[in-house]
């Protein structure tokens, strides 16, 4: 085993998915799962080279060299074998997707990795099921299953994993057992059990598969193209704010709120602060603007907040469907992957969902060509104030955040972005700065 976490060390870091950018791992084996599929197993490791450690899930397979698929060798391992990343060997993804479909065990060993059906399942699952990994995914990987005489179904095997539910998995299921046709349909999940650094046995979700869409796009190239054709965007913004007050109000029946005392304001007020201080020291042209920051999340502290409550923590057009059957769709309820798993399962402002969405409209005038950016910017107000027109109406007067609260669940948005954009993509660190400074705009 220490030879195969010796090649993991030199592949992950080739990997998408994988968030230490800029680190060589450093790996210790937590669990392995040995598969009902030939010479096949999934691997939990714990990367130390970032704080707090992270919990990676890597399934691996041993194939002949010429079965394996460019970008999936992981190195030698004898016999003339190799290693192989296993989402794209046809034994992994036939089990993975008989444990979404219909459950049941999948593993040999006594630390568990199981398989739960959350629809109408099958009897049997049928073998063979054409699979494609999805490129371009940042922090996961998924995997469209099309069964012959089905609807496909596609499946998001969690790349960096936590004991306990995850989010997407949680909130979403709860969401299409209650009816609701703006997210997916629930189709099945993995969980598997392992000893935590404590010492402490503990189960999390390994995958979660849901109903795929067919040739639908997202909201995020939709909105682009009404931009760049400078087509009026005003009533599908709309209709967006609506399908999202209603996923508030459903997750508010659902999941229990909480009161915003004292304590509650304190503690997301130390949140927004977390955030800014490592900005601060990540993005140095903030530092103008901290002492206006500061005074913008006062304001918002000082002002009546509703309850808070689960919320989806990271919606912005990109996790959007338009769908021909259920209008807009959201997707991936995972949260912030910046944001500690803690803070993504608690219950928090709903206001911080529509700040999300603001921001990926604004997003829109930083990723059209325009010569005169006076255009795309009013497109990108009339689709805000409609988005917002769209939500107020149907999440009611008492649901409704005060004007403060909204600016600043902007502001701590933006200098996510900050943050996000310096490590990742600093050509569009442009976008957010200009944003903090509308949001909170240096005295003359």
């Amino acid at each position: 085993m220490g030879d195969l976490l010796d090649l993991l060390t030199v592949w992950m870091p080739r990997q998408r998915w994988y968030g230490t950018k800029g680190r060589d791992p450093r790996l210790t084996l937590v669990a392995e799962w040995e598969l009902l599929a030939p010479r096949t197993r999934v691997l939990l490791v714990r990367d130390e080279a970032v704080t707090p450690a992270a919990l990676y899930q890597v399934p691996v397979s041993q194939r002949e060299p010429d079965a394996v698929l460019p970008g999936s060798l992981i190195g030698p391992a004898g016999d003339g074998l190799v290693w192989s990343d296993a989402v794209t060997d046809p034994t992994f993804t036939d089990l993975l997707f008989r444990l979404v479909s219909v459950g049941g065990a999948g593993s040999e060993t006594e630390s568990g990795f199981v398989g739960l059906a959350l629809s109408s399942a099958p009897a049997t699952a049928p073998s063979d099921i054409p699979a494609r990994v999805l490129s371009g995914e940042q922090s996961n990987t998924s995997i469209i299953f099309r069964p012959e005489g089905a609807e496909p179904v596609i499946c998001k095997l969690f790349r960096q994993v936590n004991a306990g539910v995850n989010p997407d998995v949680e909130l979403q299921s709860a969401l299409a057992a209650g009816g609701a046709t703006f997210v997916p349909a629930a189709i099945g999940e993995v969980r598997g059990t392992w000893t935590a650094a404590s010492g402490e046995t503990v189960t999390g979700s390994l995958a979660f598969a849901q109903e795929f869409f067919e040739g639908v796009e997202d909201a995020w190239r939709v909105a682009l193209q009404a931009a760049t054709d400078a087509d009026d965007f005003s009533e599908p913004a709309r209709a967006l704010g609506e399908s999202v007050a209603r996923m508030h109000v459903a997750l508010a029946r659902t999941f229990p709120t909480v009161a915003p005392d004292d304590a509650v304001r304190s503690a997301v007020a130390a949140a927004w602060e977390r955030r800014l201080g490592i900005a601060v020291a990540e993005v140095p042209a903030l530092a103008p603007y901290v002492d206006r920051i500061h005074q913008v999340y006062a304001e918002a502290v000082a002002a009546p907040w509703p309850p808070l409550q689960r919320v989806h923590g990271d919606l912005h057009l990109g996790q959007v469907l338009y769908t021909p059957s259920n209008g807009w769709v959201l997707l991936d309820f995972e949260g912030e992957p910046l944001r500690p798993i803690s803070e993504r399962r608690s219950p928090d402002l709903a206001v911080r969902d529509v700040a999300g969405m603001l921001r990926s409209f604004d997003y829109v005038s930083g990723a059209v060509a325009d010569d005169d950016g006076a255009a795309v910017r009013a497109w990108v107000i009339a689709a805000q104030q409609a988005f917002l027109d769209g939500y107020a109406e149907t999440v009611g007067p008492e649901h409704t955040a005060p004007d403060a609260l909204l600016a600043a669940c902007e502001l701590d948005k933006a200098v996510y972005e900050a943050i996000y954009e310096t490590r990742n993509r600093p050509d569009w660190i442009g976008i957010p700065l200009a944003a903090i400074g509308r949001l909170a705009p240096l005295p003359d």
